[in-house]
């Protein structure tokens, strides 16, 4: 939801509110690793965020979410320079994990955890629910 008052956020909501009775995934932060474990794209704002996204994506796949399902993210890049963080942005914005509303934080580090990487996303989706599956418990009689 956009708040009446504050500015217009750029493909992000102000707040998000997920009903009680559905269940949330918390992701733990993307990284531009492989398979193997190696770094993508070393100094590559762009290749990085790519890798980062395919990443979040393969993880909100494993527990049956979308990036449509996303209700809030966290980018982390390794940069004072705003220009560099509007470079991850915009990967961000293309890969489609501003589909749905959500709110978003994007913020400037001194470092990340590997060696070389410039960029780290962390997430909290709403899983859909499954056919059949009950909204919220039923209360016993």
């Amino acid at each position: 939801m956009t708040v009446p008052g504050l500015f217009p956020p750029p493909d992000y909501a102000h707040t998000a509110v997920v009903e009680t009775g559905r269940r949330l995934a918390f992701l733990a932060g993307a990284v531009p690793l492989d398979p193997d474990g190696k770094l993508v794209g070393p100094e590559d704002f762009v290749a990085q965020s790519e890798q980062v996204l395919a990443n979040l994506g393969t993880a909100l796949d494993a527990v049956g979410c979308g990036l449509a399902d996303v209700v809030a993210t966290t980018v982390y890049v390794a940069s004072s320079d705003p220009a560099d963080l509007s470079r991850v942005w915009e990967v961000v914005r293309a890969g489609g994990l501003t589909l749905g509303p959500h709110t978003s934080t994007l913020v400037g580090v001194a470092c990340l955890g590997y060696s070389g990487q410039l960029v780290e996303i962390t997430a909290v989706a709403e899983i859909p629910e499954e056919p059949g599956e009950p909204t919220a418990p039923e209360n016993a009689s």
